[in-house]
């Protein structure tokens, strides 16, 4: 799937403080052979039994919306994962809004052409340096993007086959047209953290995508 901001949620949210087993349940329910017919259940058993309410502050229609956010985005993940496996060409696209800083002190590059931001590498604590090593490891074409207008751009430009991308479950459902529209693979990463600045995503789920 891919970054696009166009339409983000209506309301932050921050699951960096909610236990790991919560994402561990997010995998189990989407491999479960009956999901579907209880998906309304499952997501609300979740959002009860892991405190999402108390711990983000989000209302009851709020967290359902992002649970079953995040469960779709498992999902399509598994339904896509073999063609993105046999995939030559691949681009790993991040959130510029998911650097350490977003002021003069991130010696980023910024090409107007792409439009991309490339990592400098400034600063080893930073989840965007952290993801460029490893797409670049990889064999990822590595762009930081700035706002969801040049993804089409970058995609029919690279001749890519292939994409992960980093970004809030609505923006990489709401994606999905654009990959399909070019005939390319998406696998995505949900961020944990969303909003304009400091927003963050698992490293670990990045990899194990990758």
């Amino acid at each position: 799937m891919v970054l696009v901001v166009e339409v983000p949620y209506s309301f932050n949210f921050d699951l960096t403080r909610v236990s790991k087993a919560f994402f561990r349940e997010i995998m189990r329910i989407t491999y479960d052979y009956n999901m579907h017919r209880r998906m309304g259940e499952a997501v609300r058993h979740l959002i009860e039994k892991f405190r999402i309410r108390e711990i983000t502050g989000l209302d009851l229609s709020e967290a359902i919306q992002l649970v079953e956010d995040l469960i779709e985005i498992h999902i399509k993940n598994a339904m896509n994962r073999e063609r993105f496996e046999s995939a030559s060409r691949k681009a790993l696209l991040l959130p510029h809004c998911s650097r350490k800083y977003l002021d003069s002190r991130c010696k980023a590059r910024f090409d107007p052409e792409i439009p991309s931001y490339f990592c400098s590498h400034c600063s080893s604590d930073c989840l965007i340096h952290q993801a460029t090593l490893l797409g670049e490891k990889r064999g990822y074409d590595v762009y930081i993007l700035p706002g969801g207008s040049c993804i089409k751009k970058i995609l029919s430009k690279g001749k890519y086959n292939a994409v992960v991308g980093v970004a809030c479950g609505m923006e990489i459902n709401m994606a999905e047209k654009i990959l399909n529209q070019l005939g390319i693979a998406g696998q995505a990463v949900p961020l944990i953290r969303n909003g304009c600045a400091n927003t963050r995503f698992s490293i670990e789920s990045l990899r194990d995508i990758l």
